[in-house]
């Protein structure tokens, strides 16, 4: 009885084992090949094809090519403390659950990094197995991307209108212009829509994204400037 006990615990090591490799070499390989390669969809952009069986605008972008400008409001907009930390805003989340439990809705608290990893390889939803995902992809960004590259890709993967993914796409759909030609103005705009782009309007811009894409000028204000991202 002890003999078979042994034998079926060593089997459930073994089991174990090849599902722990399998899970690391299926999460970590294409984290390391996207540090180079551009994302030929996210998974927020599959699901939003399945879903509604929908073409989708998708057009990649090197950083180069993105104006400064989107960069520097995405930063003061969604992620002010992006450069410094490594991938959590820890104030934030602790802001947050504070508000939760005086009673008020939960906000968000998500990092740059964080969307990154939510939108290329995971689902929306609010399940702590999904959280638990998200925050393990947040680690190996951080690890194997540097801070340029994981900007650059949510720069051209964020969702900024109901099927328009990425700052070229929008700059098309909303300015008639290249990513590159945008002014400070326009990337304020955009930006003010990412909390919710199916939500707010800006074609023409509703009260509310004109009145944020004003406060996100006055923070960019406040921040001094955003220049290691053209640098790299």
């Amino acid at each position: 009885m002890a003999r078979k006990r042994k034998s079926v615990l060593q089997h459930l090591q073994r089991w174990f084992f090849y599902v722990l490799v399998s899970f690391l070499l299926f999460t970590i390989t294409p984290v390391i090949l996207l540090k180079w390669v551009q994302p030929p969809l996210s998974s927020f952009m599959l699901q939003h094809k399945l879903s509604r069986n929908t073409t989708i605008e998708y057009h990649w972008i090197n950083r180069q090519q993105i104006s400064k400008h989107f960069a520097i409001a995405a930063v003061a907009a969604e992620d002010q403390k992006f450069p410094k930390h490594y991938g959590f805003d820890l104030d934030a989340i602790r802001s947050a659950l504070e508000d939760k439990s005086r009673g008020k809705s939960l906000r968000g608290a998500s990092t740059i990094t964080q969307q990154v990893a939510k939108n290329l390889f995971l689902w929306d939803g609010r399940t702590l197995f999904r959280k638990g995902l998200e925050a393990y992809f947040t680690l190996l960004i951080e690890l194997i991307w540097d801070k340029p590259r994981i900007l650059e890709v949510y720069l051209n993967i964020a969702e900024m209108g109901d099927g328009i993914y990425g700052v070229q796409a929008a700059s098309r759909y909303y300015f008639n212009k290249n990513a590159w030609e945008v002014n400070l103005r326009e990337a304020c705009l955009l930006v003010a829509i990412l909390p919710s782009p199916k939500r707010y309007q800006l074609k023409p811009p509703s009260s509310y994204v004109s009145q944020r894409a004003s406060e996100i000028q006055v923070q960019i204000q406040q921040l001094g400037g955003f220049d290691f991202y053209m640098n790299n």
